[in-house]
């Protein structure tokens, strides 16, 4: 099985901490999909970004839309995260 060093938040410091703690904030936790990107700041902030601007950004879409969106096309690729 393939394995990806994560950053815990123990060692997170700068970029990646603010990220952590934002994550925290925000959800209550770390999620995996989060936490695999901590190797690399700029691909987490960029994907981060993307996040946001999808979800909180200028949309016709409703934010509960936006969000079942999202969980139709998770279970379509059979995600369980």
């Amino acid at each position: 099985m393939p394995y990806i060093r994560q950053v815990s938040d123990g060692e997170a410091t700068g970029r990646i901490k603010r990220a952590l703690d934002a994550a925290v904030a925000r959800a209550g936790r770390v999620w995996n999909i989060v936490r695999i990107m901590t190797p690399n700041a700029a691909a987490l902030d960029a994907s981060m970004g993307l996040y946001r601007a999808l979800m909180f950004g200028d949309s016709p879409l409703s934010r509960a839309q936006r969000e079942l969106l999202a969980v139709v096309v998770s279970r379509t690729n059979h995600c369980v995260y």
